[in-house]
């Protein structure tokens, strides 16, 4: 790397970044300030990142509290499943020199349970796993991070059982109730028709039907009276 452009943020702006840079032969340039247009690249990347995030918490329904935990995720699923427009490859492909594998990403915030393997001294009938949260990836091992409800703490675990369809089910019967709700709304507004156009017409009542004009006009030349309305 030959050149890097950041704002004045304090995390890059400061002595000891600035003489990593020097020692490496990097030269580090500055935009404006309140012109985020002069690093766009990374303006749009961090909004990749925020609405990944932010549809991650909403869809597993977990607390903002676990804000970092979810970036982290998003972060680590972009580096291996989005291609690069130009290079037709992965980050992770570019940075390795071998496309990655995909097969073990799971969903986030799903429930899952977690093997105590050692952990706590268990009797012959205790339970052998705790309920927990998947929370995401180890960057630095071949490990889930996962949220124990029993201890309240973040683990470190590869002995993970994954249970990705309440999420789904729960989706389902909201869209059931949603379906459910609205085809009592048409039913209802449909039964008030009936029963507005019933209140305008004196002989037409819930157990009668109406008779035709044709039908009148034969009736009377047959029999010289007017027809009444036929009971059910």
């Amino acid at each position: 790397m030959a050149c890097l452009r950041s704002d004045h943020g304090t995390e890059f702006e400061n002595s000891h970044f600035t003489d990593y840079c020097n020692e490496h032969g990097v030269d580090h340039n500055f935009s404006a300030p309140r012109t985020p247009q002069q690093n766009g690249m990374v303006e749009r990347k961090n909004r990749t990142l925020e609405d990944m995030t932010r549809t991650m918490l909403i869809t597993s329904g977990l607390s903002r509290n676990f804000w970092a935990e979810a970036l982290n995720t998003s972060c680590y699923i972009i580096n291996r499943c989005m291609i690069r427009p130009i290079l037709d490859k992965t980050p992770y492909e570019l940075f390795k020199g071998r496309k990655p594998n995909i097969m073990y990403l799971r969903i986030f915030g799903c429930n899952c349970y977690v093997h105590n393997n050692g952990k706590d001294a268990l009797g012959k009938f205790d339970p052998r796993s705790d309920e927990a949260i998947f929370l995401g990836y180890f960057s630095h091992s071949k490990a889930y991070k996962v949220f124990n409800k029993r201890t309240l703490c973040v683990e470190e675990s590869v002995y993970v059982l994954f249970d990705e369809s309440n999420s789904l089910v729960e989706n389902d019967a909201q869209d059931e109730d949603f379906e459910l709700g609205l085809l009592r709304k048409i039913c209802c507004s449909h039964s008030f028709l009936l029963t507005h156009e019933e209140g305008k017409n004196p002989h037409v009542g819930p157990g009668t039907e109406p008779v035709s004009k044709k039908e009148g006009q034969g009736d009377k030349q047959t029999e010289g009276t007017t027809a009444e309305p036929y009971l059910e």
